[in-house]
């Protein structure tokens, strides 16, 4: 995968994520990110941090993104979330728009 394809996401610890730029598209807000006009950091450097999202969410957030893709395109498959992710996790889909 070329550079351009995909993007970085940065957790709270400052752990780093490198997904498909189509993965983290599933997210409205990602999207708003990296292709509204004008000279965003997030847009110039293809990353995007979440100081307010830890690793362990993020990486959970991550492979939703994927999961998301595969359900799209006609792969029903279970998506598990541990009972003790759930708040958190609901916190971060709402803010990313998931």
């Amino acid at each position: 995968m070329k550079k351009e394809e995909t993007v970085k996401l940065i957790s709270a610890e400052g752990f780093e994520f490198v997904i498909s730029m189509e993965a983290a598209m599933v997210s409205q807000t990602i999207r708003n990110m990296l292709t509204s006009p004008g000279s965003f950091a997030e847009r110039e450097h293809g990353e995007v941090t979440f100081p307010e999202i830890s690793t362990t969410i993020l990486e959970k957030i991550c492979q939703y993104f994927y999961w998301s893709l595969q359900f799209a395109k006609g792969k029903e498959t279970e998506f598990h979330i541990e009972p003790e992710l759930t708040l958190e996790l609901m916190m971060a889909a709402n803010y990313l728009h998931t």
